[in-house]
């Protein structure tokens, strides 16, 4: 079994952390997987396996959404700095400050 998404001995760690790790290292990979869809896309020149590409780009999408919603679930702080960037019009960069502020606000 690989454990090269853990930093710490897997032993010592909860199932919740090491089922969280998955999780996270899954959602990398999906990330990683639409980001090698997307390049190979725009490079195509057969219409046919563009559109296949295209179609395997929207489960990459559909399972990135899927782990992100299982993550941000089960850490509250991150779903409430989510919640303040996520689906906004405006500066990315301000709404994480102010999104990030109010979230930690009592730390």
């Amino acid at each position: 079994m690989g454990t090269d998404q853990y930093h710490e001995p897997p032993a010592e760690l909860s199932a919740e952390t090491r089922t969280f790790a998955r999780m996270c290292a899954s959602l990398s990979e999906e990330a990683e997987a639409i980001g090698w869809y997307v390049q190979r896309i725009s490079v195509e020149p057969d219409e046919e396996s563009r559109d296949i590409m295209k179609d395997s780009l929207g489960e990459e999408f559909k399972h990135f959404s899927m782990e992100l919603e299982f993550l941000l679930r089960r850490t509250p702080e991150w779903r409430a700095i989510a919640r303040g960037i996520l689906f906004t019009e405006g500066d990315i960069v301000q709404h994480g400050e102010a999104s990030e502020a109010a979230a930690t606000k009592d730390e």
